[in-house]
């Protein structure tokens, strides 16, 4: 089956993640400028945000995959507490970054699946000196992304791949779709760090 780009609205992708998230984590999904950035409560703005590029529907559920697997103190940090190096790093950082990003893309690699777009892994260094290998990176995220089908997705994520299947691919409303994610989210133990 072909879609079309309208297949994937931001509305759609915005209002599931609130819907699901709000309630209990009072974390709203955003669309952003140039960079994304998360965004913890603070006095201007009473929500948690997670700041996407650009309307970028791709970094949208980029940046969602990065919350889905910050812990509660990480979620009261601006950016989670990490810092970024832009294009241009050297082959030291950049094996960094590839490292810190392998669970990230891989459910990225999830979510893009149950709304029937196409992944391509990040490697996010243009510019560089160092050669990027992007073939064993993909193979690192697939490898990873095997893993969570086979131990289980992060409660949230789950949450969240429940609810874009269930919009995306069974076709059910986004009520519907809220509704189940937020089942996940009941269902699950407590976890400590959460």
């Amino acid at each position: 089956m072909v879609h079309t780009q309208d297949k994937w609205l931001l509305e759609d992708i915005t209002a599931l993640f609130d819907g699901i998230f709000m309630p209990r984590y009072q974390t709203r999904l955003v669309r952003g400028k140039d960079e994304p950035l998360y965004q913890p409560v603070d006095e201007q703005t009473p929500y948690h945000q997670i700041i996407f590029a650009r309307g970028f529907y791709a970094s949208a559920l980029h940046e969602i995959s990065h919350w889905c697997i910050a812990g509660t103190k990480r979620r009261q940090l601006e950016d989670y507490g990490y810092w970024y190096l832009p294009d241009g790093r050297n082959a030291q950082e950049q094996s960094a970054f590839e490292q810190a990003e392998i669970s990230p893309q891989a459910l990225e690699s999830l979510f893009a699946e149950a709304c029937g777009r196409t992944f391509h892994v990040s490697v996010d260094n243009l510019g560089g000196d160092v050669e990027v290998d992007r073939a064993a990176f993909a193979e690192k995220v697939n490898a990873r992304k095997q893993r969570y089908l086979r131990e289980g997705l992060p409660t949230r994520a789950n949450a969240l791949y429940v609810a874009l299947t269930s919009f995306y691919q069974r076709k059910e409303s986004l009520a519907a779709a809220i509704a189940q994610g937020q089942t996940v989210l009941e269902q699950a133990p407590v976890a400590v760090n959460a």
